[in-house]
């Protein structure tokens, strides 16, 4: 029996595996870092039968409430992820299974690898509307990769998405590779009616390094991007300064910032109620986007979510705050769940990479719907 995590975006360290009935593992914690959560690794054994795997340190992990009615992911060819049973004891995580294969991969959500990602930046700039932009380099060397599609001219929307700050979100790059397949397709009449009056700017990994390195939510020196808006700096956090630099280079109409919820298991959207310039023509527009996400499809709601700031308390440090206030835009950080989306609940694949990138699609409407309105 062998377990190992040396791959793109491996995280798990064994404590003990000499018997399937009772595997011990820990996740490693992102580096430099407190925060740890996202696991992914591989069991190979010829021997098919139960096997009993514990994360004996998922009770002190970063949201301890993540665990409760989660259940782990697993797959035998990194295409098709399915649920296992997973139990939460306040402590320890365990999953019960047995591999009908001699080897099966396990991961907190489904992985987006990063040659998955240079894949989807790369067959992206094949399109004629699209231009493939790096903007600097990460600490370790990685490209900040931006796709602008649409060609800029005067009075068009500047309209930016970024996604996975938190490289352990992998369902928020799920979520861009759906909507960049909908805004690239030529026989979407949304798509090119939007071409009309928008250039989209999306940088679909804001943090490669942690995405390799097997992070749940921080880059190679251990800093939360989605807490260093408000003063970047190269030396911490240039995955930040390079992309807010471009921000102000090109201006900002509308920003959605993706991510993943460990706890609730629901979609929703967390606005900017809370900055300084916030009134209401921002809940005007606020409001229409949701009003057009709840209109067409049943995967989002509006009646769950994050605590609203109470008016000018919004953290600045914060992506969509930080550009809702310098921009006086309609800004919006997305959250999508870990768990299941308990309003079309999913016994076999829960929320998934397929439903996050249709919901990506989906999104494409919403912006449709609202991009007259931004100015």
């Amino acid at each position: 029996m062998q377990i190992s995590s040396n791959f793109d975006s491996g995280n798990i360290r064994v404590i003990k595996a000499e018997s399937p009935g009772d595997i011990q593992l820990e996740i490693k914690h992102d580096h430099q870092s407190e925060f740890y959560q996202w696991f992914h690794f591989k069991l190979h054994n010829n021997d098919h039968c139960e096997h009993v795997l514990t994360i004996t340190n998922a009770g002190q992990s970063a949201y301890v409430e993540g665990w409760k009615d989660y259940q782990a992911v697993a797959s035998y060819d990194r295409i098709t992820w399915f649920r296992v049973p997973t139990t939460f004891n306040g402590q320890n995580l365990t999953i019960t299974v047995t591999p009908e294969f001699d080897s099966m991969y396990f991961a907190y959500f489904a992985p987006y690898s990063y040659e998955r990602h240079q894949d989807l930046i790369h067959q992206a700039q094949l399109d004629a509307d699209c231009q493939l932009e790096v903007l600097g380099q990460t600490l370790d060397g990685r490209d900040m990769s931006l796709l602008r599609i649409g060609e800029p001219a005067e009075g068009k929307m500047n309209i930016w998405l970024t996604a996975r700050q938190h490289p352990g979100e992998t369902m928020a790059e799920w979520f861009m590779e759906g909507f960049i397949d909908r805004l690239l397709d030529e026989d979407d009449g949304t798509a090119r009616s939007l071409f009309n009056s928008a250039v989209f700017y999306l940088v679909p990994n804001m943090n490669p390094d942690g995405s390799y390195r097997g992070h749940l939510r921080t880059n190679a020196a251990g800093v939360n991007l989605n807490r260093e808006w408000l003063n970047p700096s190269m030396e911490k956090s240039p995955e930040v300064f390079l992309v807010t630099e471009k921000m102000k280079q090109v201006g900002v109409d509308m920003h959605l910032d993706i991510h993943g919820d460990e706890a609730l298991p629901v979609n929703f959207v967390a606005g900017c109620e809370g900055i300084p310039s916030y009134d209401d023509r921002h809940k005007a527009l606020e409001d229409k986007f949701k009003d057009v996400l709840l209109a067409i499809t049943p995967e989002f709601q509006d009646t769950r979510g994050y605590d609203k700031d109470e008016p000018g308390k919004a953290n600045l440090t914060v992506g969509a705050n930080w550009v809702g206030e310098q921009f006086k835009c309609l800004a919006y950080t997305v959250e999508m769940p870990f768990k299941d989306n308990d309003l079309l609940p999913d016994p076999i694949v829960g929320w998934n990479d397929s439903r996050s990138a249709i919901l990506g699609r989906d999104t494409l409407t919403a912006i449709y719907h609202v991009v007259d309105d931004l100015r």
